[in-house]
């Protein structure tokens, strides 16, 4: 066995480090955390002080052996886990449930993994640091807190196997409160004049675009202006020029780089972490959690002779920035290239665009200023308020530009300014035709994963090594959806003025459609509501923010964490016992829309055990009340009572097919087609209320077809087993088991003895565990047929 021990999270970094070290270092990964929180059970030790009660998962006891053999074997041991807290507690658990020894035990840590960098950490050693574990511990225990004691009021006042969590409602808050600002807004029309000049100079025709320095608010002033205009002489006014210097935007933090990946290359805040990761554990990129715009010295030389090497000495401008986020304290350098003269990196195609974003990023902050000329020029109008301005752009030089321009959020930005025709002041200009266009003001956007990141970021919730997980939780739990929402379309005005007359248009808008926005649920809306209402401070912004310092200043050593905790637990229990004590006339989220005319009956939107629901009736009455679920673009606060008693309608009789009845009805999984005792589902656009009987047919014949193709054999002798092409490939499904066919062998082709092999064998391995994951290796993952239930009840 090797004298030393090297432990890290992962296999890919420990065989990054490997290579580094000699043959006198073994490296191992712990696969993360070794031992975490009892899943089921609270935990937490509040009588004795919070201690958090730690146990080793299953599927990490193998593990934990080989680590425990191979650190008895070797004289030190190098806890080698990442530099922020997650990964100090990390080694902490290491050292605790190795059994490991202080003068035998080093913690190293690096932000890179390089050779000098690997080095240098074991030329460095320290000891494990009990702040930045005390505040990884905090964090921990007041979520579990959290989590543990507020699931239960959403269970009893709400819905069965909701959840809440500290930092996840919060960011649910910040999605809710953005839609309401949505639903309140109201739109308002004016008039945006945008006017086309002509000039003649040495034998040419110059065309200059200016916009009315005023928006007009009615039609009627718009025509009034446009009948002005029809006698109006135009004549260049005051022409100013001037310099403007544009400088590049500071190497990539873990925000940044999720809100520019987002924008650029499309990728989710999961995704870029995810690839991040890749990059940075087999050695191409520096650490990718962090809140640091710095870079080294060595980084900031190596990125001056790149820069001189490829642009020349004029493209340098050496930069030190400063980061001036709330708190930051994750790592110590920016996100940047650990080589930057390496413009191509073996790797995945996602990697590589990844790693050259992250590149130019970090080339282009060290590089010279763009310097613009912009030039102004006000067109005055001989016989109106107001005046015409023209403006144009010129580069004078690139600088930074020449790599990189960093992307918006901004929807209406316009780009458009480019060179202005050549003009002096005094001259007259004869106006080819303008424009009057009716124009709306936009609601505030919904966010997008990038654009909630920068905003809890903005307020100080949450921390780099959160916003991923926080994003990826609200959307596992329903209550935040992200998709593509369609602005309905809608008219607009233009008034054209040319050749002296005045020409009145309306068009009609396309379907606006915002592309991978988060939306919040029906759940998402209500669970909100009432947190908000009876759990103010945990849905803070303020408050949340202030938890964040109190970590802060836990992993600085200025404050016992014990104590912070139990600060937080005082005022919490007893808001969360009297909620659960409270009684309410009306389930919360319950909205009354009104009576149905037909039974006189009350009606109500609400949510149910599976989702939100209408309702007919009510509990006490002697009748039952009756229930249908709520179908896409339905919401329990937008929904009418109209709308709502329509649903009752459902299950609809379409008719027969093939001597059978044909139903269409909505069940828990959604809308459905019934016929012959068979469910198809039906598409999100198509309307349970609006399909027709041949529109049925055709979606029951398409999934006869597909079933068909499915079916590559079936044996007589065994009907309830088959072979079936699934989603991942072929498989054989025998008493509602699905089985992985071995590669080398043809699906086609196989007997019913190979399929009773193959199934043998995989009985055999059942209890043979993957050490990553815990699961059986003995599924293939198939496509599990599931059967529409009619009551959203």
């Amino acid at each position: 066995m090797a004298k030393n021990l090297v432990i890290v999270e992962s296999p890919a970094k420990a065989k990054t480090i490997e290579k580094f070290l000699g043959k006198d270092f073994h490296v191992m990964s712990s696969y993360g955390h070794i031992r975490d929180l009892k899943k089921k059970d609270f935990s937490i030790d509040i009588e004795h002080q919070f201690t958090p009660i730690y146990e080793i998962p299953a599927d990490k006891k193998k593990v934990v052996s080989e680590l425990k053999e191979a650190a008895k074997n070797a004289d030190t041991v190098w806890l080698a886990s990442d530099e922020d807290r997650e990964g100090e507690a990390i080694s902490w658990h290491l050292y605790e449930v190795l059994g490991l020894k202080n003068k035998d035990t080093k913690r190293i840590v690096f932000h890179e993994i390089t050779k000098p960098a690997i080095l240098a950490a074991i030329e460095n050693p320290r000891q494990i640091d009990q702040n930045l574990v005390d505040a990884q511990q905090a964090r921990r225990v007041l979520d579990r807190i959290v989590g543990f004691e507020l699931s239960p009021v959403l269970w009893r006042k709400i819905k069965p196997a909701l959840s809440a969590g500290r930092v996840q409602s919060v960011a649910v808050r910040l999605i809710v409160e953005r839609e309401r600002e949505i639903q309140n807004f109201k739109s308002e029309a004016t008039y945006r004049i945008v006017a086309v000049f002509t000039k003649e100079e040495g034998g040419q025709t110059y065309e200059i675009k200016a916009e009315y320095n005023k928006r007009l608010k009615t039609k009627e002033e718009a025509l009034a202006l446009l009948e002005k205009l029809k006698s109006s002489t135009f004549t260049v006014g005051d022409i100013v020029t001037k310099p403007v210097k544009r400088s590049p935007a500071p190497p990539f933090t873990t925000s940044t780089l999720q809100q520019e990946a987002s924008r650029k290359l499309g990728f989710s805040v999961a995704q870029t972490m995810m690839v991040a990761q890749r990059l940075y554990e087999s050695g191409k990129i520096t650490y990718m959690r962090t809140d640091s715009v710095n870079l080294s010295t060595l980084a900031l030389n190596s990125a001056k002779s790149e820069i001189k090497e490829l642009y020349g000495d004029r493209y340098v401008k050496t930069r030190q920035f400063t980061t001036k986020s709330k708190g930051a304290q994750e790592a110590h350098e920016a996100i940047r290239p650990t080589y930057l003269n390496q413009q191509d990196i073996e790797g995945t195609a996602q990697e590589k665009r990844l790693y050259d974003l992250i590149r130019k990023r970090t080339i282009a902050s060290q590089m010279a200023d763009a310097e613009l000329e912009k030039t102004t020029a006000n067109i005055d109008i001989s016989n109106a308020d107001g005046k015409f301005v023209a403006t144009g752009e010129v580069v004078k030089f690139d600088g930074f530009l020449r790599v990189y321009t960093e992307g918006t959020d901004d929807e209406e930005a316009d780009n458009e300014s480019g060179l202005l025709a050549p003009m002096k002041k005094g001259e007259a200009l004869v106006m080819n035709e303008t424009n009057a266009t009716e124009r709306f003001t936009q609601h505030p956007p919904r966010y997008t994963e990038a654009s909630l990141v920068r905003k809890m970021e903005e307020l100080g919730i949450g921390r780099p090594s959160t916003y991923a997980p926080t994003i990826s939780t609200i959307l596992n739990r329903g209550y935040v959806e992200k998709r593509n929402v369609e602005e309905e379309p809608r008219t607009y005005n233009i008034l054209t003025l040319k050749n002296g007359k005045i020409q009145d248009v309306v068009k009609k808008e396309k379907t606006a459609i915002d592309k991978g926005k988060l939306v919040p649920t029906d759940i998402g809306m209500v669970v909100n509501d009432f947190l908000v209402e009876y759990f103010p401070s945990i849905v803070d912004y303020n408050f949340t923010a202030e938890v964040e310092k109190d970590f802060d200043q836990i992993a600085e050593g200025k404050a016992k964490w014990n104590k912070s905790i139990s600060d937080f637990y005082k005022e919490f229990h007893p808001i969360v016992e009297d909620t659960l004590n409270m009684r309410s006339e009306h389930k919360v989220g319950e909205r009354i829309l009104g009576t149905d005319p037909k039974s006189g009956r009350q009606v109500s939107v609400k949510i149910g055990r599976f989702g939100p629901l209408a309702q007919i009736g009510t509990s006490d009455e002697e009748e039952k009340p009756i229930f249908a679920s709520l179908q896409n673009g339905h919401s329990i606060e937008t929904i009418t009572l109209e709308e709502a008693l329509k649903l009752f309608e459902l299950p609809r009789h379409l008719g027969e097919f093939r001597g059978k009845e044909m139903t269409v009805g909505v069940g828990r999984f959604g809308p459905y087609v019934k016929h012959d005792g068979k469910y198809v589902s039906l598409p999100k656009e198509m309307d349970p209320l609006k399909i027709t009987a041949e529109e049925a047919i055709a979606l029951i014949e398409a999934k006869e077809q597909k079933d068909r193709e499915k079916i590559i054999k079936t044996f007589p002798e065994e009907p309830e087993l088959q072979v079936l092409n699934g989603r991942y490939g072929p498989y054989i499904s025998f008493q509602k088991e699905n089985y992985k066919i071995p590669k080398k062998m043809n699906p086609s082709e196989l007997t019913l003895d190979d399929c009773r092999a193959i199934i043998a064998e995989a009985g055999n391995d059942k209890d043979k565990k993957d050490k990553t994951t815990g699961k059986s290796t003995k599924k293939q993952t198939g496509t599990k047929k599931t059967t529409p239930k009619k009551s959203g009840k």
